[in-house]
Order: structure tokens, then sequence, then C-alpha cells
């Protein structure tokens, strides 16, 4: 790219003002923000590496998703700049991906700015993330990733043991669920949504910073289920070694870790919170 187009880019669109900023250190990388808010992190010369630390937590659950370098089936719940679709189709050639992103003019500027590269199968759909689970077929996906965000927050509709159990229902015999939320303090809605999961999964971990584990500092956290056991042990090891610090919870300590807190049903959940004053200052 010629210097004159590493200026940031901004777009209005159906939901909110998009904006691409560009990364000094790499000249073809490029952070999208929605509302100011940072959503995705794309590597035109290199879509293998994440930059984002929920990102690369969420790599490894698709690297652990089956043999290395065998395609799989993955549903992408929430779009943004199609940074997991893009991981995906260059560490898995041949994947057959759908990604339901409900911001279609996001969408097209983002295919528009940073272009997929031809051969990916990688199908996005305009519609809101829970519908396409709805009409999703069953056992059709060996990989189920929900980042879905309204601005900054997780929407209450994709955050039931209703949306939960749809989801499994999308997943192939020895297929995984993985979400990407938010919360801090008091950890509520993050609580919620572990014995969400719980309700529905018989295996489920939990990967976060320790900071946001202890209520220090609101941010991501990565939920990962099945119905058949997870690698834990190897999860454990890549989180270890990455250059965020992280921590993954499973069996006794997560089954303690909802303290009480009810299960997320279409009648009584809430969104995420907002985020603290200057979280992304």
């Amino acid at each position: 790219m010629g210097r004159e187009q590493r200026a940031p880019r901004t777009h209005r669109t159906e939901t909110g003002l998009a904006e691409l900023v560009p990364d000094r250190d790499h000249p073809q990388s490029w952070s999208l923000l929605l509302d100011g808010a940072p959503q995705s992190h794309v590597d035109l010369a290199d879509p293998g590496r994440l930059a984002f630390e929920y990102q690369r937590r969420l790599g490894h659950v698709v690297d652990l998703a089956a043999d290395p370098g065998k395609p799989i089936r993955v549903l992408h719940l929430g779009g943004g700049a199609l940074t997991l679709a893009r991981y995906t189709a260059a560490t898995r050639p041949r994947s057959r991906q759908q990604v339901a992103e409900l911001d279609g003019a996001l969408t097209e500027w983002v295919r528009a700015e940073l272009p997929l590269q031809p051969g990916w199968q990688i199908k996005v759909r305009g519609a809101d993330a829970r519908a396409v689970l709805e009409r999703a077929p069953e056992g059709g996906a060996d990989l189920v990733i929900a980042d879905v965000f309204s601005g900054a927050r997780v929407p209450a509709h994709c955050a039931t043991v209703e949306f939960a159990t749809l989801a499994a229902r999308a997943l192939a015999p020895g297929g995984r669920y993985a979400a990407n939320i938010t919360d801090g303090a008091q950890l509520a809605f993050a609580r919620s949504q572990v014995a969400t999961l719980r309700a529905v999964f018989p295996e489920v971990a939990l990967i976060a910073d320790p900071a946001v584990l202890r209520g220090r500092r609101f941010g991501n956290l990565i939920l990962v289920a099945a119905h058949t056991p997870l690698p834990v042990t190897e999860l454990t090891r890549r989180v270890a070694t990455d250059s965020a610090l992280g921590r993954v919870e499973h069996g006794k300590a997560l089954a303690a870790f909802p303290a009480g807190a009810p299960v997320a049903t279409d009648a009584t959940a809430a969104p995420s919170p907002e985020p603290p004053p200057n979280t992304f200052a």
C-alpha cells in the first residue's frame, strides 16, 4: 500500500460509525473500531497473525478443533472485519465457513477495503446472528463461534440458554462452541453465562486475564463448550505461552464460578454491561 493510503478511514454503516485505523508496525494491518470501540484487527499480509488477545484465544480454539491443517465447517455469529474467518481460511485451507453479520453495510465496506483472498470459502449473510443460528442445519458445524456485539455490549437474545441450545443443535458430533463476552467488577454477566452454558453442555472452560477474573478490570472472557471432553491441557499450554496473561478455568473451579448466578433465559436475560468510561481511551 502507498503511504497516502495509510490514513484512518471512516464509514457510516447501518449500526454506527466504523473506522479502520492503520497499524504503524505492520504496513498491511488495520484495526476496526465501531463507535470508538475496538472490534477486530486484520493483517492482510499475514491473516494467521492475530493481534488482539481475545482473538488469539479464539484462534487457539480453531487450532484445536481438528488435526492441524484439516478443513473444518465453521459458523461465525458476528462478523466485524472477518478476522477469525480469515484466520481459519489461512490455517485450514478449504474450510467451509458461514458468517452472520447484521450490518450489511459494514460487511460491504470491510470487503472493499480489506479484500478476502481468492479461493476462501467464506459466505457472509446479512442477518441477525440468532436468526441465522435458528436456521442452521442440525449437526452442520464443527465449530460455532459467537462474537456478537451491539455497540460494545453482547445483546441479551444472544446470551440465553435457548441460544446455547440452538448452538448445541448446530454442532456435529465432537463439535465445539466458543463465545467472546465482556464483563468487569462483580462479573455478574460472566457468572450467569457460565451457569447458562453448563445447563446445556457437560464440558465448559473459561479463558481470561487473571485481573479480569478477579474483577479488577473490564475485559474479554472466552467461553468454550462441548458435549465431549475439551483439550484443556493443550489449551492451557497455549494460553500460558501467549504474550498476554491468561488463565483457563475448568472442572471444579469453574463449577464454583457462577456462585449462584442464574441461568439466563429469553424471558430474563440482559445484555452485557456497558464498558466503564475511558475503557478504550
